[in-house]
């Protein structure tokens, strides 16, 4: 089986208050670990899975590439690239959740598709990923890049990863500028989300969406992120009734 190289780079140094808010994430992902494929599924009826197929797509991922999934969770954008990459491709599965990675791991075993063995799950941190230089053919990132402390760091740490010409594709929720579509978004977290998460005794830990989408980048802001950071090609497109959004960003 190939492997990936490590970074020979050390680790990054982070203020106290953004390793505290770090491990606090780290936690909350943790506990929701167990019943987030059912939530996903409960709350987006389904068409997590048509997004996530989308952002994929959009990365040009093809037979035979590496390719890594930043803030992978339980793994559905990696087995999407292990799928298009093949058996003679390579897929990381990146998370800072060690609860994640297990479930990630666990449904790897039972899916029992030969092809998925060309994945590896990987612990580590999206603001110092432990890979060389030009490594990725093709990067995603659904639902991370809006909780990570740092956005500006992750995005130059994929920026890094990633090979000359090769693309990035990051899906998350939309911060629109439309206040009423704010608004629609808002009621949707207070009387859907919530109340389908407390289901499971999760309520505090899904009513954070409101907030970490509110302090979120709109799709314009991420597309300036993106060229400021190095990016030669940046375009968000709203998808989902504009509830959803993804960022796709060439090196």
């Amino acid at each position: 089986m190939a492997t990936f190289v490590p970074s020979s780079s050390s680790s990054s140094t982070f203020r106290p208050t953004l390793l505290r808010c770090s491990n606090e994430r780290r936690e909350l992902f943790s506990r929701i670990a167990p019943v987030y494929d059912n939530l996903n599924d409960l709350l987006s009826l389904g068409q997590h899975r048509v997004w996530k197929r989308m952002a994929v797509s959009w990365t040009g991922v093809k037979f035979g590439d590496r390719a890594l999934d930043v803030c992978c969770g339980s793994g559905d954008l990696s087995f999407l690239l292990s799928d298009k990459v093949g058996s003679h491709g390579k897929v990381i599965g990146l998370d800072f959740s060690k609860d994640q990675l297990s479930i990630a791991s666990s449904r790897q075993c039972s899916l029992s598709k030969k092809r998925f063995t060309n994945i590896e799950w990987v612990e580590g941190d999206a603001l110092d990923l432990p890979f060389s230089d030009g490594w990725f053919d093709a990067i995603t990132m659904g639902y991370g890049l809006r909780n990570v402390v740092d956005k500006r760091k992750a995005m130059q740490e994929i920026l890094r990863v990633l090979k000359a010409g090769a693309t990035v594709s990051i899906l998350d929720f939309n911060k629109s500028d439309d206040s009423l579509a704010s608004s629609v978004t808002e009621w949707m977290i207070d009387n859907i989300v919530v109340p389908v998460a407390s289901v499971y005794d999760l309520s505090e830990e899904y009513r954070y969406l409101k907030s970490s989408i509110r302090e979120f980048l709109t799709g314009k802001e991420l597309e300036k992120l993106a060229l400021e950071v190095g990016f030669s090609a940046a375009q968000h497109y709203e998808i989902g009734g504009g509830l959803m959004g993804c960022l796709v960003a060439k090196r």
